[in-house]
């Protein structure tokens, strides 16, 4: 996937700020709503975990480390898999509005991944990010009591 054009995705929830970065952030939560084989995640630069997820019969290992913390407003992390080339970062930036708190993710590829995998098609990337978000995060924060 080589489209400079970074995937943007936002959503308005109506919970505090605190609320959405706790889900973001706390790996109890994340695995409800984002990966259930997340092994661990702190929010501190420079922390590391992999873990692997197959889809229709292709592995991909995911490796994340976090590069940028700050708070509870943005996180980023570097994501590689080790089966394929390629590299990603993700932010996550949380604001606080009149109508509750919004979150702007935004994935920007940094080195290319194949073309011919269709995960790593920019309209596949953006449909995940979109569900993750705007389906799975807005559920998890509907039923959780934090």
């Amino acid at each position: 996937m080589r489209n400079n054009e970074p995937i943007i995705v936002t959503h308005l929830f109506n919970t505090s700020m605190e609320q959405v970065w706790e889900a973001l952030t706390h790996v109890e939560y994340m695995r409800k709503w984002y990966f259930p084989v997340i092994p661990d995640f702190k929010p501190e630069v420079g922390f590391t975990t992999s873990f692997l997820i197959t889809n229709e019969g292709r592995n991909f290992t995911h490796n994340w480390e976090v590069i940028a913390v700050t708070p509870p407003s943005k996180i980023s992390y570097r994501w590689s898999f080790d089966e394929y080339p390629g590299e990603s970062i993700s932010t996550f930036e949380l604001s606080k509005n009149e109508l509750g708190t919004l979150l702007t993710l935004t994935g920007e590829v940094i080195k290319d991944f194949p073309t011919d995998i269709p995960e790593f098609k920019k309209e596949s990337g953006k449909a995940g990010w979109e569900y993750l978000i705007q389906e799975s995060l807005v559920q998890f924060l509907k039923s959780h009591k934090f």
